[in-house]
């Protein structure tokens, strides 16, 4: 029999300026976050690590994570919503510091002066985090869903570091994307987006099939989703094509508005159309950054007019 392969001690895969490149070290977590201990267990190869099946587990260690990296005193989400991978996340923001950068000089834009707009901030307020803890910038969030929405306010209001850098709006048009949102005379120097990626529930299901064999999981599992999630953030009709498609076209429309337009594409057989789509709305540059984390692979495609 072979012998198990041990987890690379850095993931290199990973953006350098981000956190999370080294393995978990829980002592210094679970004294940020004392609940992350229930979860902490060995692991096969002698190290401390927690069930990445159970999604309590992996909320905690996210907790744990914003509270010790990011100057967090609250963070919390209803259950059974989207629990972001930390890392993952961070990583698409780093890398939309470099392109910023790329326009000034080669040096990251710090500060509240740079806006950022993201489109489907969520219940969990993940890329405002992150990107006033990391840069100092300043966010306004779209959202469709009042529990979300309620929960984001939340953590704004508890977390005095966030200040008056994070605004939440409600998106009243399910089915647009920028309008609704951007104000008259407003501008941003880069938007963001995580889409829903599934087309179905059943597809979101096959997804977490998926996600319990990379892990190393049984069929016994089910289909618990360990990051949780409700049906608009993990699916819509047409699924990401036909949303990023969306997206492509309302930007020509918001194209003075925003410098950057960004989304994170899951599935690479999408790109062809929706360069195609990019070239039919007259972008001038397009962007496609490729992104890694552990077993996931995917890009960010981001363009400009």
């Amino acid at each position: 029999m072979e012998p198990k392969k041990v987890p690379a001690k850095e993931k290199t895969g990973l953006h350098p300026r981000n956190k999370h490149r080294e393995r978990y070290d829980f002592g210094p977590l679970i004294q940020s976050c004392p609940e992350l201990a229930l979860f902490v267990r060995m692991n096969p190869y002698g190290d401390e690590s927690i069930d990445f099946f159970n999604p309590e587990a992996v909320k905690m260690l996210n907790k744990a994570l914003l509270l010790h990296y990011y100057n967090l005193g609250y963070w919390d989400i209803p259950n059974g919503y989207l629990c972001p991978p930390i890392p993952g996340r961070a990583d698409y923001l780093h890398r939309m510091a470099d392109l910023l950068a790329e326009g000034n000089h080669g040096i990251v834009p710090n500060g509240s002066q740079v806006r950022c707009l993201d489109i489907g901030v969520g219940a969990n307020c993940i890329y405002p985090i992150l990107g006033n803890s990391s840069y100092g910038w300043s966010f306004v969030g779209s959202e469709i869903d009042p529990v979300a929405i309620q929960s984001a306010n939340e953590i704004v209001r508890r977390n005095p570091s966030l200040g008056n850098s994070i605004t939440i709006r409600v998106q009243k048009e399910p089915s647009s994307v920028f309008s609704g949102i951007i104000q008259p005379g407003e501008h941003f120097d880069l938007s963001l987006c995580n889409p829903p990626f599934h087309s179905s529930a059943e597809a979101a299901n096959r997804g977490s099939q998926r996600k319990i064999r990379n892990l190393g999981g049984h069929k016994n599992k089910g289909t618990m989703l360990n990051f949780g999630g409700q049906s608009h953030e993990l699916w819509c009709d047409g699924g990401e094509l036909k949303f990023v498609r969306q997206m492509v076209h309302e930007s020509q429309i918001w194209a003075s508005s925003i410098g950057w337009f960004s989304v994170l594409v899951s599935k690479s057989n999408n790109l062809p159309q929706i360069y195609h789509a990019l070239k039919q709305e007259g972008a001038a540059m397009v962007r496609s950054i490729p992104m890694s984390h552990g077993n996931k692979a995917s890009r960010i495609v981001a363009w400009k007019f």
